[in-house]
């Protein structure tokens, strides 16, 4: 949880961005979250109601400073997303649980925020069509499960093919990675994919999920990208979007680096990226 703290720090103390350019979220409304969620399991997680079980899958002990925190999580990224269409781009300093499913939590997720904000936006017609892409080291089962009738939304996964989740639900585009995985090969294919998901879908709006889990240095990645191959990843989806004119949300994801400030120096690479990309735009 600290990564979250370090990361904001980190980025005002570096000047990418300004206190003025932080919102802080109110708490996501129940109603909100029912849109994904089921009503059950929407109000146990606020009122602690949750069976041992149900806690072990989420692999996180509930306390109220949890729910509390993955409301504002997930109000954060209906923000972001909002904010996305209004400047170009936007982003959630935290965000990316795409493990959680319509009636439990797993993977240390516990509500699918992008899932939920997607249906905020669509619900408000503020949206039609959109675009997930999802770069964390593990596959996003629970948002290939909740969006895979709907084809207005396109879900693309590109993750370690022998990491977590064991079984995996099909994305509308999945590209599962060997272990060990390093750069060169790893943006080769990314590039692929982005050139086959554009020729075929075009977004109002795009969540990116910009897990650093596959660096070498992660605990939990068995993928071996360096901090450059991330930048380099960052960089092409970014512009992917910039190139295109579609608004772009950036969201954090996983992360499992030897110390909690390593982690969050790795999460700054995204918004310098994006803060590179964007200067050089409009300067």
């Amino acid at each position: 949880m600290k990564k979250f703290v370090h990361l904001h720090q980190i980025l005002l103390g570096r000047g990418v961005l300004s206190p003025r350019q932080v919102i802080e979220p109110s708490l996501v409304d129940i109603p909100n979250l029912c849109s994904v969620h089921t009503p059950r399991y929407a109000t146990a997680v606020w009122n602690g109601s949750l069976s041992r079980k149900e806690e072990r899958r989420m692999g996180l002990p509930w306390s109220k400073s949890l729910a509390i925190r993955s409301r504002l999580a997930v109000q954060g990224t209906i923000n972001a997303g909002l904010m996305a269409l209004r400047d170009g781009i936007s982003g959630n300093l935290a965000g990316g649980t795409h493990h959680a499913m319509p009636d439990l939590g797993e993977g240390f997720c516990v509500y699918n925020d992008v899932a939920v904000a997607i249906r905020v936006l669509q619900q408000a017609m503020w949206v039609k069509k959109v675009l997930v892409i999802d770069c964390d080291v593990h596959q996003g089962n629970g948002t290939a499960v909740i969006f895979e009738n709907d084809p207005d939304v396109f879900t693309f996964s590109m993750h370690g093919e022998k990491n977590y989740p064991f079984k995996k639900p099909p994305s509308t585009l999945d590209v599962g990675l060997p272990d060990q995985t390093k750069d060169v090969n790893y943006i080769n294919k990314l590039t692929d994919a982005l050139d086959t998901i554009y020729s075929r879908f075009r977004p109002d709006l795009i969540f990116y999920l910009a897990g650093v889990d596959p660096l070498k240095s992660d605990h939990f990645g068995r993928l071996s990208l360096t901090k450059r191959g991330i930048r380099d990843r960052d960089y092409e989806v970014i512009s992917s979007a910039v190139e295109r004119d579609i608004p772009i949300t950036l969201l954090l994801s996983g992360g499992y680096s030897p110390s909690e400030l390593e982690t969050a120096e790795n999460h700054a690479i995204l918004y310098e990226t994006a803060a590179e990309i964007y200067s050089s735009r409009f300067n």
